[in-house]
């Protein structure tokens, strides 16, 4: 009788208020017996009917996701000159690209290593991409400094190689692993130690924590493309699909 009434999302909430507020104009709340007799009802039906359950607990995730979809919606807006203006983030592509996909990644992390030949075939079809990089070095202190040396190696104009080199080495990063890597592209390895102790690389890399931070974002890989973010590893045919809905948007 109840579920054909209520519906069995409705009906738990239904009785959830029943417990806390008498109906209106009531002059006192429910009596112990009363309450009781309503507990007795609610348990009795969830156990008769566990799909309630499913439904009611779906039916928070998924508004719990659209809250979230919406707060990164917002801060994306919030952030987007941080996002794609900041002249210290290295980029790859189109310059002047007319949709921009914005990376927060480890140079040890493997999902971050698995989506990265996604965007090299991004970049070699599509002409008009662009590529912001954030470093967000979280797997501990390797991470952070493969995450200096890299931002080091782009005063020698060496981001892209050591960069690539990185993502494609395999096994145990160490700190000698990520020196090895800098010496065979070519970088000034005792210039770059000196270039990533200083202050103007670890502001960056403080900026790019806070950045994350505001949206939210607590691991890698993390991809902003137009007014989505995308936490987590990502495949081909879904980034296609997110940049053309930017252009779309854009246009």
């Amino acid at each position: 009788m109840f579920r054909s009434f209520f519906g069995p999302a409705l009906f738990l909430a239904f009785a959830a208020f029943a417990l806390v507020a008498p109906p209106a104009g009531a002059a006192d709340a429910l009596t112990p017996a009363q309450k009781e007799a309503v507990e007795r009802v609610v348990h009795d039906y969830i156990l008769a009917h566990p799909e309630v359950m499913v439904e009611a607990i779906r039916s928070a995730q998924l508004k719990a996701k659209e809250k979230k979809e919406e707060g990164a919606k917002q801060a994306i807006t919030e952030r987007r000159g941080e996002l794609l203006s900041d002249a210290t983030a290295p980029v790859a592509g189109n310059p002047h690209g007319d949709v921009t996909i914005v990376e927060f990644f480890d140079y040890r992390c493997p999902y971050c290593k698995q989506v990265e030949p996604h965007l090299e075939a991004l970049l070699k079809e599509d002409p008009k991409l662009r590529i912001v990089y954030k470093e967000f070095p979280v797997l501990g202190p390797e991470s952070l400094f493969a995450s200096r040396m890299a931002l080091a190696a782009r005063k020698q104009e060496k981001y892209a190689p050591f960069h690539d080199a990185m993502m494609a080495a395999k096994g145990k990063i160490t700190e000698e692993t990520i020196l090895d890597v800098a010496r065979s592209v070519g970088i000034d390895v005792a210039r770059a130690k000196t270039d990533m102790a200083g202050a103007e690389i670890q502001e960056i890399i403080k900026r790019n924590y806070a950045l994350a931070d505001a949206l939210d974002i607590q691991g890698t890989p993390a991809f902003i493309v137009g007014d989505t973010l995308v936490p987590g590893a990502i495949d081909l045919d879904n980034l296609r699909h997110l940049i053309a809905e930017a252009r779309k948007t854009s246009g």
